[in-house]
């Protein structure tokens, strides 16, 4: 349903590009960016005092139950006859795909800094996101009403750390609104107008998009040039699919039907399309002119961690591809492609941006589409040197990794780790990364109480319990972001899982050898726990190739066949021990061991 502001003057058509301005918020996570959003919408009157919630642009229950951003989210509003065009962005680093799409939409962003914990890591990073689309940044602190805040301090980080200058440093509540009003002219001062030429052919660029069953895929437009109305032929130039356009608009925040988008406007585009392969962000609309020039789009993203999605009932396999279809129609950092499991069936290998990420895909997946499944234990990608022809290929899941005679070399994506952390818990965060691989490369101290560390460390060894451990180090203080460096050559080898000599594939890991005696004792440990008994013994093994490196055996079920037994010599007791004895040992050589669903559940449980 489309709800129509009954405002004349959300009928405007601005012809003038003077009169615009595009901008985001960016920061790191919890810094206030939704709050302040929230205010900037209030202040403006966009949203009547009935319509407004907290985080009103955070749409998605998943966001409002976490409290963080999950989802790039436009907006329009209306300030001293200026149009304002924002764009509220993810604060967490495994979003930071979301954050450089939004960025290559506008020309301004506020950098917002909290008043109380000052510059993070995800606030440098997301900062140097913006200089690269060289991007006018209008500095901002956060908070400031809150008893612990020190606006002093911050500004004093600012100056040393950023070099931006003390007077251009704006001080704001997004929970009061103190300050709002002086921001909201910051960005029509501050922020260029966008530009583009009105009467060449169209180009749009699609930085965003999802899929409505009535009005096929509806693609997030940022108009570079030209204009798009209803009823107009328009063409994805990437996979050159044709559409005639249904509706176009823009957000306020619902979607509000406009005839027209023009140069330099953000907005919606209802394509029709019900293929959701034929737009994909990053594409360029244009019309049907000859040899229009493409805009330059966006680097695909790159996933950092691989893992399995399989339907817990394989009879949902087809909706589990069509929500997968969907899904990454909003969600563009998601990967995957088919793969098949003995134990788990058919099912999607899928890469993420991090664990976060995969952690909401699947929640999405099983609210959205209603499926129930199992995720299998997270890894990453690896490329090795083959010995016959000195090939190189890349493996994203264990089971694909040959015998170490087939191949050369094996190598591992590296990242360059940056932590912001208090002076008094640097000790015990050098540990946790030196213990994980990590080699230091930097350390800078942001002011007398807070230290920035920088480290090279394998991908590998943070993708489980390293976040969690970092928090509990440092009592919920450091804050870290991370980018890849490369793929580097290690000393790796696979640890495979047997039961009674056969292999489970789907237990199978990479590691580094001086922790495969650590990872082996504890999977097979883990495995004994988790195992029901059988009427033979189970033997539990980790090994390397052929050799074995951990041992668990679980003991059958023992069944007194003696105790029928009323009397006579005890060659009677001794012939029927030995009966069994030997039922045993075929049963052994016949008898196969399953993982039940709920043992290979709680093994994948991170």
């Amino acid at each position: 349903m489309v709800l129509v502001n009954k405002n004349p003057l959300w009928y405007t058509v601005f012809k003038d590009m003077k009169d615009i301005r595009n901008f985001c918020i960016i920061a790191h996570i919890d810094h206030g960016k939704s709050t302040l959003a929230d205010r900037l919408l209030e202040k403006t009157e966009t949203v009547t005092a009935r319509e407004m919630k907290e985080q009103l642009l955070d749409t998605m229950d998943l966001e409002r139950e976490r409290g963080i951003t999950i989802k790039l989210q436009p907006v329009r509003m209306k300030y001293k006859g200026y149009t304002l065009n924002l764009i509220d962005t993810p604060g967490h680093v495994d979003f930071t795909y979301e954050v450089s799409r939004s960025l290559a939409a506008v020309e301004g962003a506020i950098l917002l800094v909290d008043a109380t914990q000052g510059i993070e890591a995800q606030t440098l990073a997301n900062l140097n996101l913006a200089l690269d689309h060289d991007l006018e940044i209008i500095p901002a602190i956060n908070k400031i009403d809150l008893p612990a805040a020190d606006p002093e301090r911050i500004i004093n980080e600012l100056e040393s750390v950023i070099g931006i200058k003390r007077e251009e440093v704006l001080l704001v509540s997004g929970k009061t609104g103190d300050g709002v009003m002086e921001l909201l002219d910051a960005v029509v001062d501050r922020v260029p107008a966008p530009k583009g030429d009105d009467n060449a052919e169209l180009r749009g660029l699609v930085f965003d998009s999802y899929f409505d069953p009535f009005r096929g895929v509806v693609a997030y437009v940022r108009i570079m040039d030209g204009a798009i109305k209803s009823g107009q032929k328009i063409r994805m130039m990437a996979s050159g699919a044709d559409a005639e356009v249904m509706e176009t608009g823009f957000f306020m925040p619902k979607l509000t039907k406009q005839n027209e988008l023009e140069t330099g406007q953000i907005g919606y585009v209802a394509t029709g399309l019900k293929e959701v392969s034929k737009v994909r962000v990053g594409d360029t609309i244009t019309g049907l002119a000859e040899n229009p020039s493409p805009l330059p789009g966006y680097k695909p993203a790159a996933p950092f961690v691989y893992a399995g999605l399989f339907t817990v009932d394989n009879a949902d396999f087809p909706q589990l591809r069509e929500a997968l279809d969907k899904l990454q129609l909003s969600d563009s950092a998601l990967v995957f492609e088919p793969e098949s499991s003995p134990a788990l069936g058919f099912g999607f290998r899928c890469g993420f941006l991090g664990l976060l990420h995969m952690e909401i895909v699947q929640e999405r997946l099983e609210r959205e589409f209603n499926l129930d499944l199992v995720t299998t234990t997270p890894s990453v990608s690896y490329k090795i040197v083959t010995a016959r022809g000195h090939e190189e290929k890349t493996i994203h899941n264990p089971t694909e990794l040959p015998e170490s005679n087939f191949y050369i070399s094996i190598s591992e994506p590296w990242i360059k780790l940056e932590i912001v952390t208090p002076n008094s818990y640097l000790g015990g965060v050098m540990q946790l990364i030196q213990g994980r691989r990590g080699v230091q490369v930097d350390i800078k101290y942001l002011d007398a109480d807070r230290v920035l560390a920088i480290y090279e460390i394998p991908l590998a060894s943070v993708i489980t319990d390293f976040y969690d451990q970092l928090k509990s180090i440092s009592s919920g203080y450091a804050s870290l972001t991370y980018e890849m460096i490369g793929f580097r050559e290690g000393d790796l080898v696979k640890v495979d899982v047997l039961l009674n000599g056969d292999v489970v594939d789907t237990l199978s890991v990479i590691v580094h050898k001086s922790e495969v005696q650590r990872i082996g004792n504890q999977v097979t440990t883990k495995l004994k726990e988790l195992l029901p008994k059988q009427n033979f013994k189970i033997v539990i093994q980790a090994a390397i190739g052929g050799r074995i490196i951990s041992r668990s055996e679980i003991a059958p079920f023992r069944k007194d066949v003696t105790a029928k037994l009323y009397g006579g010599d005890v060659t009677r007791k001794n012939k029927l021990l030995d009966k069994q004895k030997k039922g045993k040992k075929r049963m052994k050589m016949v008898g196969k061991v399953e993982i039940p669903q709920a043992a290979f559940m709680k093994m994948l449980e991170k």
